[in-house]
């Protein structure tokens, strides 16, 4: 609501000034949300029937448990309904080819990084938005803030949302949003994954321990080794022995504090989950479309073209606007859809007044889907 108030007071200052334009304005704003509302809560509803049977978070007792095929065949269903209200919330998916490198290339500024094994996983989808390239927001960045050789935050590629839908194969659909994700940092926002120690960071542990280990030798093996008459070879197993107990307690100490890092990091960018993440993303699309209905009719109100002219040609002109009006205004190159603006408006205008529109368009479909019978559970042994 509020990124509409600011564009409606940018519409309001640029193309309404006067005191009959605003009011005019905010009364086609009012139409809209009259007939949008209603189309929303109306697709959330019926996300919301089709995911409540294998909502991980259900408060329901006493439901009978699905089968994994029948699991796996509602989650599929669960996805291909959320890809049209996702494509409206103006989120795209990400390529294979992205996701594949965000997988592989780690940031060296990057202190916590993870390992994933990609064979448990049955599938792994990423939509994002408002890609950036620059300096990362404060609080979203990995790692330690200690140690004398840390170089200064440098420029990164990063989303400013992201939307992680992923299945394991011991475990169920995961539905997961962030905000400011680093490209390389995709990875991170994975379930069962492993934390490991960066290899700089694996070979200074490594010379802090021969140092030590050898200092502690001089200091104190050769001592024992003369006073206590003790066997060369059982003192070199003995201090095996002891290097081998170090190391591995300085490794494990290392990976918790990286994990702990890692876990404060998803605390600070987890935006929503499960259940909430279809309302917050039913939210974000019809107020994606009242803005996209707003600026479509404001700004062909001042469209020099004739009444004549194709929708072809309307939508190529009112996106080649918007787009450069957003970036005078905010500094952001923002990607417009023109053709699917034009088209809300168009089935706003046309019916001044009705509820809900009669063409008012729909995102897609979401067909009624008949939900698999549980298996029936046998109690007798």
């Amino acid at each position: 609501m509020r990124r509409r108030l600011n564009d409606s007071r940018a519409l309001v200052k640029e193309f309404h000034s006067s005191p009959a334009e605003k009011e005019a304005l905010e009364e086609f704003s009012a139409h809209v949300d009259f007939c949008t509302l209603f189309h929303y809560h109306h697709i959330l509803a019926r996300l919301q029937a089709l995911y409540d049977p294998i909502n991980p978070d259900r408060e329901t007792l006493d439901q009978p448990s699905l089968t994994d095929p029948q699991r796996l065949s509602n989650e599929q269903e669960v996805l291909r309904a959320l890809e049209p209200l996702l494509a409206q919330a103006n989120f795209s998916p990400l390529s294979e080819d992205t996701l594949a490198y965000a997988l592989v290339v780690h940031h060296p500024q990057d202190e916590v990084q993870v390992t994933i094994n990609l064979d448990q996983y049955i599938y792994i989808q990423f939509w994002a938005l408002g890609q950036r390239v620059g300096l990362m927001p404060r609080k979203s960045t990995v790692g330690s803030k200690r140690g004398f050789f840390k170089s200064p935050p440098a420029e990164r590629r990063y989303f400013k949302r992201v939307v992680l839908a992923a299945r394991t194969k011991r475990g169920h659909l995961v539905l997961k949003s962030f905000k400011d994700i680093p490209l390389e940092g995709l990875e991170q926002l994975l379930p069962e994954l492993k934390v490991r120690t960066p290899t700089l960071q694996r070979a200074m542990l490594n010379v802090t321990l021969v140092v030590s280990g050898v200092a502690f030798f001089v200091n104190v093996g050769m001592v024992v080794l003369s006073d206590l008459k003790m066997a060369t070879s059982l003192l070199l197993l003995l201090f095996a022995a002891f290097m081998g107990l170090r190391a591995s307690k300085m490794f494990g100490q290392r990976r918790s504090v990286q994990a702990l890092e890692l876990a404060h990091m998803l605390y600070y960018r987890s935006t929503s989950n499960n259940s909430e993440l279809l309302s917050a993303l039913a939210l974000r699309a019809h107020d994606e479309h009242t803005k996209e209905a707003l600026l479509a009719h404001s700004f062909l109100a001042r469209s020099p073209l004739g009444k004549h002219s194709g929708p072809e040609e309307t939508s190529q002109w009112l996106q080649s606007e918007v787009e450069n009006w957003l970036l005078a205004q905010s500094g952001c190159d923002v990607a417009f859809n023109g053709a699917r603006a034009l088209g809300h408006l168009q089935a706003l205008t046309s019916s001044n007044g009705m509820y809900p529109p009669p063409r008012f368009p729909k995102l897609e479909s979401l067909a009624t889907v008949t939900l698999p019978q549980a298996a029936p559970r046998n109690d007798n042994p």
